[in-house]
């Protein structure tokens, strides 16, 4: 089908939700369990470690199962219709801690809800995701389908990251409590996550699979994925580029908290006439810079390659990301001057890995005459995840053995030993910026170039022909 502006924009809105829930998971997950639900710092990471192993096994099982559905509606696109509302619901589980003393219930509790709010965004996530190569084979044509899906990636972030604070700090002011506000927060994004889902089966046609796929396990799965020379460098990228992401995400609230706003928990920043929390400030500076940018690095590409712009902008993001360790507390308007040069580079982070992905589908395709999006997206988000299970698990494990502990309920100021503040300097600079290199040196190697995957095109297009 013919893909109008109209359509990339329905498909772009998609990422709303993933992105929105992602972001709220990935940025204040980890802050809220250690001190709004008061888990212990090391019994949070192995609750996180566990939601986040299944998380990682259940993609590429989902992969699997979109590849064999069959239905008039398509493989992906029916998955959007019967777990949309799923979805939305699910997250707001996660936001709820019952009021249980054991450290080991809320341990088991934290975890079953991870695993079920888990669950519902696979079920969405991978059959969307993988709509991207069936929608359209051009390869600059993708690029621009990844920017519109890019940009509500963005916006969304940018909208948690500034509004879910103002809203907790408003149920606050009406005299709830802290828990009340995020579960407040987790229905207010969960919700508004469900309508694109159920509008795209409507509206998208999905390209007709005639071959019916041969059930194969999750180790043959991952073996074919691996026998892909080119997916092994962009599940480097993929792998590196966003446990980078996540280094930061974890820390970047405990950043703000303890060495910019040296632990005032209501201190704020004005900008453009708003009072905003010194986290809101930050983060939402950074995202903002992020949105912008995505048209930038979408021209860059086109006039060189997608390999080139995303390097360039790493090594942008990497120079930046050290700088954050010259960062001293209250210096809050030179960390804002800083996040808008970090947004430069983090915007070609997140535009130009996804755009790189589908153009492996057709060397497969071309390598075994078929065709197994589900399988890849799936593989991916399996390798993905099991690195990002690990940052989040080592991250809050450093934490808790620097001698992180909870601050007083009632405390006005909140203090933690030297230790933790040098280990949080540490986790958000030079450690960031040295696992992103790894994304640079994978991306150095990518063997797909935009006159390479022409080729492929056009034997692709021979072959069906003479079939």
């Amino acid at each position: 089908m013919k893909l109008t502006f109209w359509h990339k924009l329905l498909y772009g809105s998609g990422d709303w939700g993933l992105s929105s829930t992602g972001m709220l998971r990935s940025v204040f997950y980890a802050i809220y369990l250690t001190d709004v639900v008061g888990l212990d710092a090391r019994i949070g990471s192995f609750a996180a470690l566990a939601g986040i192993i299944w998380d990682a096994i259940n993609d590429p099982l989902v992969g699997m199962i979109s590849d064999r559905v069959r239905t008039k509606r398509g493989r992906r696109l029916p998955f959007l219709l019967w777990f949309g509302i799923p979805f939305g619901l699910s997250f707001v589980l996660l936001w709820w801690a019952p009021p249980w003393e054991s450290q080991a219930a809320l341990a088991v509790h934290i975890t079953l809800a991870f695993i079920i709010a888990d669950t519902m965004s696979t079920l969405i996530s991978i059959p969307y995701l993988s709509l991207t190569p069936e929608l359209t084979p051009d390869y600059d044509e993708r690029t621009t389908l990844t920017s519109f899906r890019t940009f509500f990636q963005l916006t969304a972030s940018l909208a948690v990251v500034i509004f879910a604070p103002l809203i907790v700090d408003a149920v606050l002011a009406a005299g709830f409590s802290q828990q009340q506000g995020f579960l407040i927060v987790g229905a207010v994004f969960g919700g508004l996550a469900i309508p694109s889902y159920l509008i795209m089966p409507f509206i998208f046609k999905e390209h007709e699979v005639v071959e019916e796929p041969n059930p194969i396990s999750l180790t043959v799965m991952l073996r074919t994925a691996w026998a892909n020379k080119p997916f092994r460098f962009v599940a480097g990228i993929h792998t590196m580029n966003w446990s980078a992401v996540d280094i930061v995400a974890v820390t970047f609230p405990y950043f703000a908290l303890y060495w910019l706003a040296q632990g005032d928990p209501l201190a704020t920043v004005r900008i453009l006439g708003l009072d905003l929390a010194v986290e809101s400030a930050v983060l939402g500076t950074l995202m903002l810079t992020t949105v912008l940018f995505v048209p930038f690095w979408l021209w860059l590409s086109r006039v060189t390659n997608k390999r080139s712009a995303y390097i360039t902008g790493m090594l942008f993001w990497v120079t930046m990301q050290i700088l954050i360790f010259t960062i001293q507390p209250g210096e809050i308007n030179k960390m804002l001057v800083l996040c808008v040069m970090l947004g430069i580079g983090l915007s070609s982070a997140y535009v130009l890995p996804d755009s790189i992905f589908p153009d492996i589908i057709e060397w497969d395709e071309l390598r075994t005459g078929r065709r197994q999006e589900g399988i890849y997206y799936g593989a991916r988000a399996f390798i993905r995840k099991m690195a990002s299970a690990l940052v989040v698990f080592l991250t809050l494990q450093i934490l808790g053995w620097s001698g992180y502990a909870a601050p007083a309920e009632n405390a006005t100021l909140y203090a933690q030993p030297d230790t933790v503040i040098f280990m949080i300097r540490l986790l958000v600079s030079p450690i960031g910026a040295l696992v992103l290199s790894g994304a640079i040196v994978s991306a150095w190697f990518y063997p797909l170039s935009r006159e390479k995957h022409t080729k492929i095109r056009e034997l692709l297009e021979k072959r069906r022909g003479r079939l």
